[in-house]
């Protein structure tokens, strides 16, 4: 399984970026989608799932409301929409991947592939 998040870069504060990650090896269309992002100094947090159907989202409550999480099965690709970036958003985000089938929200630490990550910068 590859997990290949790209889209990262340089902004400022109130832009935007979307980040986009490409899934190879296994069944996309299967498995629920998430980004995490980890700053400096920092443990890795949480910021935005979408379970397989793509209907049921979940996001950190930090982002919720400028980020948005989508995907494309026929791509096997998952995006992150960001807006209204804040420097606190600079981090160096991963997207992972979890078999969930439970119809209950994707767990958040149920996560099984990981890529490498792509670094976000918002400047003041």
């Amino acid at each position: 399984v590859q997990l290949q998040a790209y889209g990262g870069g340089l902004v400022q504060a109130g832009g935007s970026l979307r980040l986009s990650c490409a899934a190879s090896g296994l069944r996309f269309s299967s498995y629920g989608m998430g980004w995490f992002r980890q700053a400096p100094g920092k443990e890795r947090e949480f910021v935005a799932a979408l379970k397989r159907s793509g209907d049921i989202t979940d996001y950190a409550d930090s982002v919720k409301g400028r980020f948005t999480i989508s995907r494309d099965n026929a791509k096997k690709t998952v995006h992150l929409q960001m807006n209204s970036l804040k420097p606190e958003d600079t981090a160096v985000y991963y997207c992972a991947a979890t078999y969930w089938i439970s119809s209950a929200p994707i767990s958040r630490s149920k996560f099984d592939y990981w890529g490498q990550g792509t670094l976000v910068t918002v400047s003041s």
